[in-house]
């Protein structure tokens, strides 16, 4: 039964995030003492989901039975799971569970980056590294709703998906290296941590804003991967106000934010693949070794 704060939730569908390999593999090293030393704190993974209420705790005030919900909680892989009323709001109306499930992390980490912490207003330039992933499909829609002019970097075989979320450029990172160009961005916000501060630094106007925020996929193992950018953006934001590193937290306003820009059909998700819960293994497989266009949703 759902704590006093909290309601029960009968999962219908869930989504895979890079959270969940980077805890499985205890990838990269450096993160361990968050994620467990010798296995996962969480046994059971998964992070976002959408269901249907089923109990509710005294205090909650604002979800009652049979409300169709989207949110985040650990152990989202399942077929109930128990969350906080501050993280879970009503989804979206006319979407489906697996387009719900697909918003929460990804969505809310885009909606953080671009609005809170990179203060995106209408007309500014903004570059978006990794537009194609989960978060990066969120953020070019966000960008666009936002009145900004994006520029989205992604492989060749994504350019088609990166235009149709509305971005006004299009970068293919295996033909050319945009830290390398002469166009200069109001904010750049990057999800893969492949280039260096100071290249990135090179492209960002003189008044712009980097945020950063996680990237990469699974090679083996690492001590540091992704984070080695993170971690020198971290030291840098002590002392410049030019760069900021983002730490998203869940937030019932912001799914319900998100949710509001879904229904006016500003955010559209978009599902690589879909899987039954009986194959969570091989949609984690999927995502954290094939670079997976945007969301992998797990049906339960």
């Amino acid at each position: 039964m759902p704590g006093d704060d909290e309601a029960l939730i009968r999962v219908h569908a869930a989504a895979v995030n890079a959270m969940d390999w980077h805890v499985m593999r205890g990838d990269p090293y450096l993160a361990r003492p968050m994620m467990g030393w010798r296995g996962p704190r969480v046994r059971i993974r998964g992070r976002d989901f959408a269901g249907r209420v089923v109990a509710v705790g005294r205090n909650v005030k604002g979800l009652v039975v049979d409300d169709e919900v989207f949110g985040e909680a650990d152990g989202a892989f399942a077929e109930y799971v128990t969350a906080a009323e501050h993280v879970v709001a009503r989804k979206p109306a006319g979407f489906t569970f697996e387009q719900a499930a697909a918003i929460p992390l990804a969505g809310n980490t885009a909606l953080m980056g671009l609005r809170d912490l990179g203060q995106l207003q209408a007309g500014q330039r903004v570059l978006i590294n990794g537009a194609s992933g989960g978060v990066g499909t969120f953020a070019v829609q966000i960008a666009k709703a936002f009145g900004a002019e994006v520029t989205g970097v992604c492989s060749t075989r994504n350019i088609e998906l990166v235009r149709t979320l509305g971005a006004d450029h299009v970068i293919d990172y295996t033909v050319d290296d945009f830290t390398c160009g002469t166009a200069h961005y109001d904010l750049i916000f990057d999800l893969v941590g492949n280039h260096s501060m100071a290249g990135l630094r090179r492209v960002l106007a003189p008044a712009g804003k980097l945020v950063l925020s996680g990237g990469g996929v699974y090679r083996g193992g690492s001590i540091v991967g992704p984070m080695a950018l993170m971690i020198a953006g971290m030291v840098r934001a002590r002392f410049a106000r030019w760069v900021d590193v983002l730490q998203a937290e869940p937030s019932q306003a912001n799914l319900t934010a998100l949710a509001e820009l879904a229904e006016s059909g500003k955010l559209t998700p978009v599902i690589d693949r879909t899987y039954p819960l009986s194959q969570a293994g091989t949609a984690i497989r999927y995502l954290e070794t094939e670079h997976a266009r945007a969301k992998v949703v797990i049906t339960v």
